[in-house]
């Protein structure tokens, strides 16, 4: 099926290249415009953008595996201890009026 009439993309050429994507870098975020530049082509109207992001989506491949105990992980969180790497003290919202 023709999923972008601008350019000719079909949904088989959008599982392709998630695939071939995932395959490559188990990952990367895979976005409209990576999915357009491995295909050779640019979005043009974006009139095809809800259709085209439904496919991608479906694809088997889109989703990233998460794995447990990922190094990723932000120490204590939930606690309030720190918040994106940072001590809540540096954060302007808490310091106090006087300082």
């Amino acid at each position: 099926m023709i999923i972008c009439h601008c350019t000719g993309i079909t949904n088989h050429q959008i599982t392709a290249a998630v695939d071939w994507m995932r395959s490559a870098d188990p990952d990367t975020v895979i976005t409209p415009g990576k999915i357009y530049r491995a295909l050779g082509h640019r979005a043009d109207c974006g009139g095809c953008m809800p259709l085209f992001l439904d496919t991608m989506r479906k694809s088997a491949s889109f989703g990233v595996a998460t794995t447990a105990g990922s190094s990723h992980e932000i120490p204590n969180l939930g606690t309030g201890k720190y918040h994106e790497g940072r001590s809540q003290s540096h954060r302007l919202s808490e310091r106090s009026a006087t300082v």
